[in-house]
């Protein structure tokens, strides 16, 4: 038997910003390239993701997608994947799911859509022509994500779940951890903990900061690096002001550097009020640091309680404190948890596997076309 032919895959973004599902788009173009499989990424012009793309050596199709009342990017995409020619597109948000689904269906190609977040689906006419018609599966990142597409009425049959992933070879710090330290005038021995997180209200970053004032209280005063960006910013460092926590919150802003940020902590925390899964929790496990998280969404199920990490209810500041001063004054809990972490990751959540999955998905797809 000969080799599988290999594919041309057009993914659809249409984002102009680069969070946490833009990096699962890219780990999985990069593994799809790997394979000798082409991918193709339609996104706005101007987008960061398409800089991106274009750096990395990918084919690139600039559209313009507005707004989901905006029937022109159905056009376009309509004449970029006449033009590209792809075996199958993959729809990675919600705007590209309503256009570049009727832009497929219009094409007469076969998509997919792949949905990140845990929001209710709503039982409505719309969702019964996307999941029904525009597209021939739907990928869940998480179970959570899982059940709201079943709740909202998404055939069963047509649901899969592919866990969100990791590449732990691109973890590994490039500096070492007293030079990152020094680098943000954080002290070597300093009880540090990291949030990688869109500074936005449902992270929880606001009850992160009445965590610390309660460890302030009880002689606790970790360092916090707080490395993201975004509308909530002013706000919390307003509150971190009103605690009185002082240089002990540094807001880092937008960084690229994870992986030596994650090398330099001692413990990752993330807080978040709902999420489909956290890609960031991931990579702090991937890198072995023990993490503190919500028991929301994906979160639940990504992280080990005990295991990989601690998990406590959202929106409260005294189980959030709780749990952080148990890692913060046990080393050896620490160390337990960060050891659990790679573990955690190598049952599904490594991005070898999840490039493998999607590809079964799409050959399986291909072959329901043809038959």
């Amino acid at each position: 038997m000969g080799a599988s032919p290999k594919l041309t895959i057009l993914h659809v973004d249409a984002e102009k910003g680069f969070s946490g599902g833009e990096v699962q788009v890219f780990l999985l173009m990069e593994g799809l390239r790997a394979r000798g499989h082409r991918s193709i990424l339609a996104a706005p012009p101007g987008s960061a993701a398409l800089a991106r793309a274009t750096e990395r050596g990918f084919d690139v199709e600039p559209v313009r997608m507005r707004s989901e009342l905006d029937l022109a990017a159905v056009s376009r995409l309509q004449r970029a994947i006449a033009d590209r020619r792809p075996d199958l597109v993959h729809l990675h948000t919600g705007r590209a799911t309503w256009l570049g689904g009727l832009a497929a269906r219009l094409a007469h190609v076969p998509a997919i859509t792949t949905r990140r977040m845990d929001r209710p689906v709503k039982r409505n006419w719309r969702t019964r022509l996307v999941y029904g018609s525009l597209v021939r599966r739907a990928v869940a990142i998480s179970t959570p994500v899982k059940d709201c597409l079943l709740a909202g009425g998404v055939d069963p049959a047509k649901v899969d779940l592919v866990f969100s992933a990791v590449d732990p070879a691109a973890l590994v710090p490039r500096y070492p951890r007293e030079l990152v330290r020094a680098n943000l005038a954080t002290e070597k021995d300093a009880l540090v903990l990291l949030v990688l997180a869109a500074l936005v209200e449902r992270k929880g970053l606001d009850v992160l900061l009445g965590a610390l004032g309660v460890l302030r209280e009880r002689g606790l005063e970790p360092v916090l690096w707080v490395a993201g960006d975004g509308p909530a910013r002013g706000a919390l460092e307003e509150l971190a002001r009103a605690l009185e926590l002082g240089p002990r919150v540094r807001f880092l802003g937008r960084r690229e550097d994870a992986a030596d940020l994650l090398g330099a902590c001692d413990a990752f925390v993330l807080p978040a009020r709902k999420e489909g899964l956290g890609v960031s929790a991931l990579e702090a496990m991937a890198a072995g640091r023990a993490v503190v998280a919500s028991r929301v969404g994906g979160l639940a199920e990504a992280v080990r309680d005990d295991e990989s990490g601690l998990l406590v209810p959202p929106d409260d500041v005294k189980a959030l404190a709780d749990a952080l001063e148990r890692v913060l004054r046990d080393r050896a809990l620490r160390e337990r948890l960060a050891a659990g972490g790679p573990r955690r990751i190598a049952q599904g959540f490594l991005a070898e596997q999840m490039v493998d999955a999607y590809e079964k998905r799409y050959r399986s797809v291909l072959e329901e076309c043809r038959g």
